[in-house]
């Protein structure tokens, strides 16, 4: 009854509508109703073929309001009547959301019927909670891969970024994390991604369990710029909806460059001059602005726990977007090719990568375990060009020796299958085993008891 009335307070008594002067590629522009929108403002445009196409007006120009669609243009001509439909774009999520799956307003798209809304408006575009009332960080959560649960700790409320190039397993990694990692609810989502593998992830690698606790929205990439980044929005205002009831959310997002790149298609028809790379400033604003929304929540929510991935182009991971959102998240997970091309999946270069908040959160001893690995797998990685072409002499570095003979052992732990699943503490006794047990053990323990001897 109350979703009822908040709706029936919604309805507008008069409608207010202007017309269409002109549509320059993606762009259409209105004149009439300047007075009665401003840039955010959702209209209907009504075609010559009797559809009705949303649009949301994206700036001014003069007396004129520029707008794009979410649909396609086909049908928009001069003349044709634009009637304003809101003015703040709002969902109503409920727990009647989990095991579904949206597009980017809110609409299902997997054949299961409507869908149950709750009492509460939720703004598509709402603002980060204010930083003094904000919670610190938790414990560790569990997300079920080895490589990131020992070498990469993740916090609750941490926001974290995947990086790599095309077809490295960005994918897959998100959607191991999204079946085993230990939280509450998932909502996952799926920006600008391929049609055809909508529904693979969604059956073989989210599965019944998976997706029974989630709800994900999708935007393919053949959507128009405004779906794709609607789908982002869309996706963190679910994410805030759960955490204001209290619960653990783990927010999952790929990928956040195609995010960027629909701002940067919006910024650029809109008149914004490009700047690095052909991305326009509003990108670099928004950015902050979404991600900020992840994180712990006021006191007495819950938390959201974010991990986006960032598609790196041409493996340059110092490109302007994978720069950007490295420097607004608490850590980054470094996915490389040349390791994928290797066989050892996930492909994540640990050597590389970073937590924030991982040498608080984890014990003495488990960062003592990580210090030692990382030193075995750093020693190897520096000597590995020389080992391969046989120039090094076994026995002229007790050190190099070492981590020759441990990076078999340490490379198969860093491999897991997307099946599997190892809980946290399973992956520290895991590793605690290898270096105590390996063939270089009094070794070993030389390091661990002097790396104890300095903490």
């Amino acid at each position: 009854m109350q979703s009822l009335i908040r709706e029936i307070d919604r309805i507008q008594t008069e409608n207010r509508y202007g017309r269409v002067t002109g549509v320059r590629g993606l762009l259409v522009e209105l004149a009439g109703i300047g007075q009665y929108i401003s840039v955010g403002s959702r209209l209907e445009v009504e075609t010559r073929d009797r559809r009705c196409v949303p649009i949301e007006v994206i700036g001014f120009r003069h007396q004129t309001a520029l707008a794009m669609p979410f649909g396609a243009v086909e049908g928009i001509g001069v003349g044709c009547r634009a009637v304003v439909t809101q003015s703040e774009p709002v969902v109503f999520p409920s727990n009647g959301w989990l095991g579904r799956v949206v597009n980017a307003l809110g609409e299902p798209i997997d054949g299961k019927g409507p869908i149950r809304h709750g009492p509460t408006p939720r703004l598509l575009r709402g603002t980060p909670p204010p930083a003094h009332s904000r919670q610190r960080v938790g414990k560790k959560i569990d997300l079920g891969v080895r490589a990131l649960n020992t070498f990469i700790s993740c916090c609750r409320g941490q926001r974290m970024g995947i990086f790599s190039g095309s077809g490295v397993g960005k994918s897959v990694l998100l959607s191991m994390v999204a079946r085993h990692a230990s939280a509450d609810v998932s909502v996952i989502g799926l920006i600008g991604e391929r049609g055809r593998e909508v529904q693979e992830f969604i059956e073989d690698d989210l599965g019944e369990d998976g997706l029974a606790r989630s709800v994900v929205v999708v935007a393919t990439s053949d959507e128009s710029a405004l779906m794709r980044r609607q789908a982002a929005y869309m996706t963190m205002t679910l994410a805030e909806h759960f955490r204001n009831d209290g619960a653990d959310v783990m927010c999952l997002m790929d990928s956040v460059t195609r995010f960027a790149m629909a701002q940067r298609e919006i910024g650029l028809a809109g008149g914004e001059p490009p700047t690095s790379k052909g991305y326009t400033p509003t990108v670099f604003t928004e950015l902050p602005k979404l991600l900020e929304r992840a994180g712990p929540g006021p006191r007495g929510s819950g938390n959201i726990t974010g991990l986006f991935t960032v598609l790196v182009e041409g493996d340059d991971h110092n490109e302007p977007v994978a720069d950007a959102v490295r420097g607004i998240l608490d850590g980054h997970i470094v996915m490389e090719r040349a390791i994928a091309e290797r066989g050892r999946y996930p492909a994540i270069n640990v050597l590389k990568s970073i937590s924030r908040t991982m040498p608080r959160c984890n014990s003495d001893v488990q960062n003592m375990l990580v210090r030692e690995a990382k030193r075995l797998l750093s020693t190897y990685s520096d000597m590995e060009e020389m080992i391969r072409l046989g120039a090094y002499r076994v026995g002229s570095n007790p050190d190099v020796d070492a981590a020759i003979q441990y990076n078999p052992a340490l490379e198969e732990y860093l491999g897991q299958w997307k099946d599997d699943n190892t809980p946290l503490q399973e992956g520290y006794d895991q590793l605690q085993a290898i270096l105590e047990n390996g063939p270089a053990a009094q070794i070993i323990s030389d390091h661990l008891a002097e790396l104890a001897g300095q903490g």
